[in-house]
């Protein structure tokens, strides 16, 4: 009783001692860019967006191409054509005045690049386009180009992301240690989808776990703070309208009209689908995809995403909100049979391995186990946002 009393002592004492890491280098570390807010922004999303992992206490190793999707996102807004807002001190450098953020050039190119093809995209555009490219069916519709130009962008904001880690805290490598790849594991969990070769950031347990602990907090304060931050060296923009392109969220915009012929495809070759919500039996043509976690809510683009459901129910009771515990209970079940469909398809099947994948560290393909993954993650976001749920 004595050592598991003592173990948890220590365990509040590291708790507490990261989560004041947290608000000091949120209101406290020196800033000429917004770096250091974007990087604790990006963990703060990577922990939630990965519910399943770090569940243990081990450190968790994330790889800087994660985090730079992360900032693709956030810092579209400020690369808009004739509209750009400056996030950092423009500084001289032989006689050269620099740039505020290293990587504007690669992303606002990215960005005319994609708008060119795709017309204009609006604050929330780098949402869309991070998370299609996420999932290697549809990134293999992209111009070559294109993704080109994504990667170069993701390498440069790579580079970029190595500043705020270094300076991160009362110092150099206070808080972080030096980015490596992940060539030896040991003792340390990897995000999904990590390749040994990729530059991680090895985030400590404990950090990761009050990053879990106080997701809503650190979520509101990095907005605050940037919003203040943008008003103070943009000089164009106010604090109410960084505020408004910090907290854009997409819409349902995006197709997903693959998918939906598969399914069709499946329901004419005998597979049978029910409405995870209402039970109601669903047929060809009388159906909706839904986003199981709203795209408002984490525009999640992958097959688990994305299931049959009645209409008539996802327009009028579920639209942008969450299952609450009783009805996501009810739906695992549900969920599960929908998975097992897809493994009737020998397209939808590899879809939703290779996005399962992607997503969960201790999930395979197994319907069950990737129902009740998903219904974790649901309760993990709804739970750590405090968000409406049906």
């Amino acid at each position: 009783m004595v050592k598991m009393a003592t173990l948890g002592h220590r365990r509040t004492l590291h708790s507490n001692v990261s989560h004041r890491t947290i608000a000091t280098i949120l209101r406290h570390d020196s800033k000429q860019t917004s770096y250091k807010i974007a990087l604790l922004r990006a963990l703060n999303d990577v922990v939630l967006a990965y519910p399943d992992v770090g569940r243990d206490g081990r450190d968790v190793a994330v790889p800087l191409r994660a985090l730079a999707e992360a900032w693709v996102a956030y810092y579209w807004p400020f690369v808009a054509p004739g509209a750009p807002v400056a996030q950092g001190v423009r500084s001289l450098l032989a006689g050269e005045l620099r740039q505020d953020v290293g990587f504007r050039a690669h992303l606002t190119e990215l960005r005319r690049d994609w708008e060119t093809i795709y017309g204009p995209s609006g604050a929330a555009g780098g949402w869309h386009l991070v998370e299609h490219l996420r999932v290697a069916r549809k990134r293999a519709g992209y111009p070559a180009a294109l993704l080109t130009r994504y990667r170069g962008t993701l390498s440069r904001i790579a580079t970029a992301l190595r500043q705020p880690i270094r300076y991160a805290g009362p110092g150099e490598w206070t808080v972080f240690a030096p980015p490596r790849p992940l060539r030896d594991p040991a003792g340390v969990e990897a995000l999904p989808g990590a390749r040994p070769g990729d530059a991680s950031l090895r985030v400590p347990g404990d950090l990761w776990a009050a990053f879990r602990d106080v997701s809503l907090w650190v979520e509101a304060l990095c907005i605050h703070e940037w919003s203040l931050f943008t008003e103070r060296v943009s000089g164009t923009a106010s604090r109410g309208t960084a505020y408004a392109l910090l907290t854009e969220r997409p819409d349902n915009r995006l197709p997903v009209s693959w998918e939906r012929n598969q399914v069709e495809i499946a329901i004419a070759e005998g597979a049978r689908f029910v409405c995870p919500w209402t039970g109601r039996p669903l047929s060809a043509g009388e159906f909706q995809l839904d986003h199981v976690v709203p795209v408002s809510v984490y525009p999640f683009h992958e097959l688990w995403n994305l299931v049959p459901s009645d209409a008539r129910f996802n327009m009028h009771r579920k639209r942008a909100r969450l299952p609450g515990p009783e009805a996501l209970e009810t739906a695992v079940p549900r969920l599960a049979a929908t998975y097992a469909a897809y493994g009737g398809s020998r397209e939808l099947r590899r879809a939703l391995r290779d996005d399962v994948a992607l997503r969960f560290a201790h999930a395979d393909a197994d319907p069950p186990r990737v129902a009740r993954s998903v219904a974790g993650l649901i309760e993990s976001i709804a739970t750590a946002r405090n968000l409406a749920r049906f």
